[in-house]
Order: structure tokens, then C-alpha cells, then sequence
């Protein structure tokens, strides 16, 4: 007999799951669908006045994004398959009879947050990495065709490195480090090409910062080429960069791997740079498969009231507003963990906790099983 249950209990898992997971890819490749048209429809707009781009770059363009925009919509994806799923199984009355075999709410909705939780898993460990590679095809190709940049930032083990354009041609700079408190930039080399890209000459200086429209470098050596070092107390070498644009030229988080996420943090805070964006996409990530797990319980306490209340639409469209409620309020947070007004681990955290929270404790007060 306890065999019999057992088999029945698989049986009865694996098919709620298989629901589930149909529901799932239908509701995520409509959406994805949806999106796409819009970014080409957005590039194409982009590219009107570029008449070197064509529409095989645009859709390439389009393509290389989604994969990105597929990690945005996973919550929605999955807190709209759950409603889907649950009401269809309410509606036909297998859920009551389930219930009434003895089953808990808790043992069906088992296999549908395993499914969120492996969901989320492939997402961060496997699916991300390859996410991050086209991200940086797509923002290399916006760069080239849409958004032109002359000025291109890497940091490294050695350091900051950064290329930019000066009215007599272009530089490329190194410093070994920066500064937090007074944001200076200490050990200093500057390469010196003309427009024809031919080295013309370096500046070494000890330090330097930025101010409006120039570096501003002291305790300066400038060698020109073929003639003997100059030392100067100080020296401005013209440029567009700002501290602030500075910080945002660094490789966004989406580009790079989440195996590689803590290595390039601990990378930037060496070089004396801010790595709060960095390490609260990191912990995002951490915290996104109980994230879809908690979409799955809010979409549970409305979508199995059904039977119970009635107003189908009105209580699924509760359901939606609720969940839209809790994965935008992750923006207010993550916006304040950005600014330093909360700890970052705290930010990234937050939704995922109070949404799994508020779906566990609305399912006890709603459900006595």
C-alpha cells in the first residue's frame, strides 16, 4: 500500500510538473517573441539615420540581446505560467480532487518550485555565462555602429588602461591605482600618438586627477620623441572624461560571466575603483532562483482561491498586480543598495526574501492543508 502511494505521488509530480513546464515555455517564448519584435523595431529606428547599418545588422543586433532580455523576463515568464497552470488546474477540478485524496497544497506546489528552482539555477550557472558572451557582441556591434565611443576603459591586474581621443590625436593611459579619498590617480604613463596613430611621445607622472576638461598631472617627466625628458611640476593634458562617465565605461555586468563576477570585483576594488554595481548584479543572481520561486507562490495564492471566491478575472488579475508589485519594487531597492544607503547583499536580497515571505504566509492564513 505505501508502494501504491509512492507511485502515485510520482506520478501525480511528474505530471503537474510536465503542466507546468509547458505553461512555462509557451508563456516565455510568447513574451520573447513580443520583446524581439520591439528591439528590432527600435534598432531598425536607430539605424535610420546610420546608412552603413543594414537590416542584416539590425536583426543580428536584435538577436544578440535577447538572450539578456530573456534573464529580465524570467520572473514575469514564470509568475505568469504559474497563474496559467494553477487556474487551468483549478478550473478543471483536479486540484480539488487532488485535495481530496489527502494531497496538501504543499506536495503539488512542490513540483512546480523545483521546476522554478532549476530553473534558476540554469540560469545563473550555465545560461548566464553565455548570455554575457552575445551581451558584449551586441554593445561591441551598438558601439561600432550606433553609439560611437573614442574613449575605451579595461581594467586589469596591472591596472587602468584607457584610450581616448585628444585634439592632436589619441593617448593611451595606464595608472596603477586610484585614490578613493581623494581620487587621485597615482602612477601614471602616457602614450602620446598623433592623428596618423604614430607615437609622438609619453608622459610619467606620479599623480594626477581629474578635473573639468583636462587631466591634471603633477610631478611630471614628458618625453617628446627623439629629444630628452622635460620635468614639470604639473600639466594638463586635455579631455571629455569625467569621473563619473569614468566609472560607467566599465564593462557592465551583463557582459561578463557569473563565474567571472567575482574575480573582476575583487579586480576593481584592487585598483581602487567602486564595485557596488558589479557585486549587487552578483548577488542578484544568487538570490534569482528563490526570486522565481517566490513568483510561483504569489501566483498559488490567487490562482487556487478560484474554486473558493470565484471572479476568475478578478482575482488572477490580483495575482498579476500583486507579483508586478513585488518584482518592481526590486528596483526602488536595488537603486538604494547602488547608492550606498543600504548594504548591497541586504539589496540584492530584499525581493527575493519579502516575496517568498508574503506567498508562504498567505498560503498558510488561506490553506489549512
Amino acid at each position: 500500500m505505501a508502494a501504491m502511494r509512492t507511485r502515485l505521488s510520482l506520478t501525480l509530480s511528474l505530471y503537474f510538473a510536465r503542466n507546468f513546464l509547458l505553461q512555462f515555455a509557451g508563456v516565455f517564448l510568447s513574451i520573447l517573441l513580443v520583446v524581439l519584435i520591439g528591439d528590432t523595431v527600435e534598432l531598425l529606428r536607430r539605424s535610420a539615420s546610420h546608412e552603413d547599418v543594414g537590416l542584416q545588422t539590425v536583426l543580428a543586433m536584435a538577436l544578440l540581446k535577447q538572450p539578456n532580455m530573456a534573464q529580465i523576463i524570467l520572473p514575469f515568464a514564470m509568475l505568469f505560467a504559474a497563474l496559467l497552470s494553477f487556474t487551468r488546474l483549478t478550473r478543471t477540478q483536479e486540484l480539488v480532487v487532488t485535495r481530496a485524496a489527502g494531497i496538501s497544497v504543499w506536495q503539488f506546489l512542490f513540483p512546480a518550485l523545483m521546476c522554478a528552482l532549476l530553473i534558476g539555477g540554469f540560469r545563473v550557472t550555465l545560461f548566464n555565462p553565455f548570455a554575457s558572451i552575445l551581451t558584449a557582441r551586441y554593445e561591441f556591434l551598438e558601439r561600432t555602429h550606433l553609439d560611437w565611443s573614442s574613449n575605451l576603459l579595461a581594467v586589469s591586474d596591472t591596472g587602468l588602461w584607457l584610450r581616448q581621443s585628444t585634439p592632436d590625436g589619441s593617448s593611451i593611459l595606464h595608472a596603477q591605482g586610484v585614490d578613493q579619498t581623494s581620487q587621485e590617480f597615482q602612477g601614471i604613463i602616457v602614450f602620446l600618438y598623433n592623428k596618423e596613430e604614430r607615437f609622438t611621445g609619453r608622459i610619467d607622472a606620479m599623480r594626477g586627477r581629474l578635473v573639468p576638461g583636462a587631466w591634471e598631472f603633477s610631478d611630471v617627466s614628458i618625453r617628446d620623441e627623439g629629444q630628452q625628458a622635460r620635468l614639470l611640476e604639473s600639466y594638463r593634458l586635455p579631455t571629455d572624461l569625467t569621473l563619473e562617465n569614468l566609472q560607467e565605461s566599465f564593462a557592465a555586468p551583463e557582459t561578463m560571466s557569473f563565474w567571472e563576477l567575482p574575480r573582476f570585483i575583487e579586480i576593481l576594488e584592487h585598483a581602487g575603483f567602486s564595485a557596488q554595481k558589479h557585486r549587487l548584479y552578483l548577488h542578484s543572481l544568487l538570490a534569482s532562483p528563490f526570486l522565481l520561486c517566490a513568483m510561483v507562490l504569489v501566483a498559488a495564492t490567487f490562482s487556487l482561491r478560484l474554486t473558493r471566491h470565484g471572479g476568475t478575472l478578478a482575482i488572477a488579475s490580483g495575482g498579476l498586480l500583486v507579483g508586478f508589485i513585488l518584482y518592481f519594487f526590486s528596483d526602488l531597492i536595488y537603486a538604494l543598495g547602488l547608492s550606498g544607503r543600504i548594504p548591497v547583499t541586504l539589496s540584492a536580497w530584499t525581493p527575493a526574501t519579502v516575496s517568498l515571505l508574503f506567498g508562504v504566509s498567505m498560503l498558510f492564513h488561506l490553506e489549512d492543508g
